[in-house]
Parts: C-alpha cells; sequence; structure tokens
C-alpha cells in the first residue's frame, strides 16, 4: 500500500498532477500576486538602510549590557540633542575587539553626530573613545542600485542567448519570464512586510536568479527531452507531454530547493534568529525567500508559460489537432486505443480546437479501412468464380 502512496508515485513522476492544464488558474494568481506586488511599491516602498537612505551609526561595545539598553540610551541621546530623529535598526555584531551593539539612525549633521555621541558616552559611563560613529551617504547606495541593475540587465540577455541556443526561442521566453516574477514576488514581500534593504539584499536578489535559473533548466531539459519528434507520433499533445515532464522532474526540484533551503534557513533562523548574528539576516531572508518563490515559478509558471507559447506554432496546432482527432475516433471505436495516452498525460486540458475539429473527428477513417461502398461477392473477395484465363480456371463436373 505505501509503494502506492503519493511520495511513491511523485518519485516515480506516476503523481498525474495535472499542472499544466490548469495554467489559467496559476497565471490568474501569478497576476494577482504580481498585482499586489506593484501596488505595495507604490503604496509602502521599501524599507531602506542608511546605505540607501542616508544616515548615521553607532557602534558601542556589548559590555554596557542588552542590545535594548543601547538602544534605550542611545535613543534618550538623540532626544537630549534635539535631533527628532530615533533609532531605525539595532543589531549585535562580531569583531576583533569583541561583541559590539551597531544602531543606525537617520541622517545627522556633523556637530549633532559629535554631541549624540559624547551624550551617549556619558549616559553608559564609557570613554568616549569606545564609540564609533559612521556617516553613509545615499549616494553610496544609488551606485550600489546602478550596478544591481546593469549586472542585472546583462544577466538576463546573458541567459537569453544560452537558452536559445541550448533550447529554443520559447522556452528563453517562458524562463525570462519566470526569473523576473521570482524578482518581482521577492521585492513584493519584502515591502509588504518592511524588510530592511541593504547591500546584502542586493547581493541576494543577483543570486537567487542563479537557482531560479538552475531550477527551469531542470525542468526544461525533460520537457525538451519528452517532446522530441512529438509530431511524429498521435499518441499525446504538446501539453501532455510537457505536463508528463513536469511530473517526471518535480520530485528532482522539490529535493533540490529542499536542500538549498535548509543551509539558508539554518543561516537565517538560528544564525541570525537565535545567535543573534545580525549581519546574516539580510542575506539568508532574501535568500531564503527568494529560493521558495523560485521552486513556485519554475513549475506552476514557467511550463504552462512554454505551452501555451507552443500551442501558437501553426506545427504544434495541426498535431494537437490531429491527435484530439485520433482520440475522438478511439472514443467511437472508429480506430483501435493502441499507443493510447497514460493517465497522467491524458487529464491534461489543451485550448479549444476550431469549430471544424469536431466533424473531422467523425470523419476520420478507421487505419487500414477499404473505401467505403458495397464489396463485391464473390468467391475470392469479389473475384469471379470462373477462373478466366486461369489454367484450371473451369468449373469441373
Amino acid at each position: 500500500m505505501a509503494q502506492n502512496g503519493l511520495a511513491s508515485r511523485l518519485y516515480n513522476g506516476e503523481a498525474g498532477l495535472n499542472i499544466v492544464g490548469r495554467r489559467k488558474l496559476w497565471f490568474g494568481v501569478a497576476g494577482v500576486l504580481v498585482l499586489i506586488a506593484i501596488l505595495s511599491f507604490s503604496i509602502r516602498g521599501f524599507s531602506l538602510g542608511i546605505e540607501f537612505a542616508g544616515g548615521n551609526s553607532f557602534q558601542v561595545p556589548a559590555s554596557v549590557g542588552t542590545l535594548d539598553d543601547a538602544e534605550r540610551e542611545v535613543n534618550s541621546a538623540l532626544a537630549a540633542e534635539n535631533t527628532g530623529i530615533e533609532v531605525v535598526t539595532a543589531q549585535k555584531v562580531g569583531g576583533t575587539g569583541g561583541d559590539s551593539y551597531e544602531l543606525r539612525t537617520g541622517q545627522l549633521s556633523a556637530e549633532q553626530a559629535t554631541a549624540v555621541k559624547a551624550q551617549i558616552a556619558e549616559d553608559l559611563g564609557i570613554d568616549e573613545g569606545q564609540i564609533s560613529n559612521n556617516q553613509v551617504s545615499e549616494a553610496w547606495g544609488s551606485q550600489v542600485t546602478e550596478r544591481a541593475v546593469l549586472g542585472l540587465v546583462i544577466f538576463i540577455a546573458l541567459v537569453m542567448v544560452y537558452l536559445i541556443l541550448r533550447f529554443e526561442w520559447r522556452m528563453a521566453v517562458a524562463a525570462v519570464s519566470s526569473l523576473i516574477m521570482n524578482l518581482l514576488l521577492t521585492a513584493g514581500i519584502y515591502s509588504l512586510v518592511g524588510f530592511e534593504v541593504t547591500p546584502s539584499t542586493i547581493i541576494g536578489f543577483l543570486t537567487i536568479l542563479g537557482f531560479a535559473l538552475y531550477d527551469v533548466v531542470v525542468v526544461f531539459d525533460k520537457v525538451q527531452e519528452n517532446t522530441r519528434g512529438i509530431t511524429a507520433n498521435n499518441n499525446q499533445t504538446y501539453g501532455e507531454a510537457a505536463n508528463l515532464a513536469v511530473n517526471q522532474s518535480l520530485m528532482r526540484s522539490l529535493n533540490t530547493s529542499v536542500v538549498a533551503l535548509l543551509p539558508v534557513g539554518g543561516l537565517l533562523f538560528i544564525g541570525a534568529g537565535l545567535l543573534g548574528a545580525g549581519t546574516l539576516k539580510d542575506l539568508g531572508l532574501v535568500l531564503f525567500v527568494g529560493m521558495a518563490v523560485a521552486f513556485l515559478t519554475s513549475i506552476l509558471v514557467a511550463t504552462p508559460l512554454l505551452a501555451l507559447l507552443k500551442n501558437y506554432d501553426p506545427r504544434i496546432q495541426a498535431h494537437n489537432k490531429r491527435v484530439l482527432t485520433r482520440r475522438g475516433a478511439i472514443a467511437r471505436g472508429e480506430v483501435t486505443g493502441k499507443g493510447a495516452a497514460s493517465p497522467v498525460q491524458a487529464d491534461v486540458t489543451e485550448e479549444p480546437l476550431d469549430p471544424d475539429a469536431a466533424a473531422l473527428a467523425g470523419a476520420a477513417p478507421k487505419v487500414g479501412a477499404r473505401p467505403a461502398g458495397k464489396r463485391p461477392t464473390g468467391a475470392r473477395g469479389g473475384r469471379p468464380g470462373g477462373g478466366g484465363n486461369r489454367p484450371g480456371g473451369a468449373k469441373r463436373r
């Protein structure tokens, strides 16, 4: 019984999940999520770190107490100097001189930063030299963003060229669309939840593109294998062959994603969460979210979009019509059901055919059948009983 369970059928590619056939559902859900992400970009925006928004950071020794104690004292010093600014983020960081707390604030003038630093040292009862103060201009973040966008454009261009040479242009379009959707959805989660965007976040965004591309190529390689020479037979449509490929590669993609998410999850939840390594949070967060989204988009978006694009190919349209015409003839008993599609394939719903499809299905002749009409009678299938000119053709008395 266990051998027929869902896990076993998934592993063997026999689960029969109708993924390509339900592409309208996946496209609808993806469209809604992308719309929500775009609205979040427009309304909420992003929570930018001081590298992008500009600001100051103060580092104090961890020996002064807890992180909450340090944040409270810094806020008190900012209020005492009438800056009107509060601590934006606070995290524990390690260094050669021991652990310390890094507290980031909004933009301060040089005079305000000096006064706040002196007030913090007085409130904490430590020497002013133990506190470091750094000012970051938003121009640095702008340069990082420009370089990241340039790198993204170059990456997508190279991916398009590679996929066109390795597969075809339709697969390239489907794969790049999946990558862009992956970026939009991951960025949308950042905007909605209010995660801080730092240079580590930008690096993480560029990193998940490579993982997402790998996941798509794994699925498309199986699709290409299943659809190679598909027009030479009338057993399955392109969408059915693509759906079978998704079922066959689903477990592999799932295993790859789980194995990749485990160390990233450890980096995020254990390193940043339990151990308080705040510098790991930004990178671990974007990798975890992006890899999870990449698995879903490669299965639910990339392959169904590929099947949709291929159905506009006249050669594939004609092939799909022949397959459905033959299947209709089999259902009426006009053609033997030899080589019928498997359950994984037969569940896939293709796009409706043109109005002549039904008529073609009804008029399809049985393979090997003689033309319609009354067959001549005779001893040898229509030949006259007498032998004619053949020796011994005369009737014996």
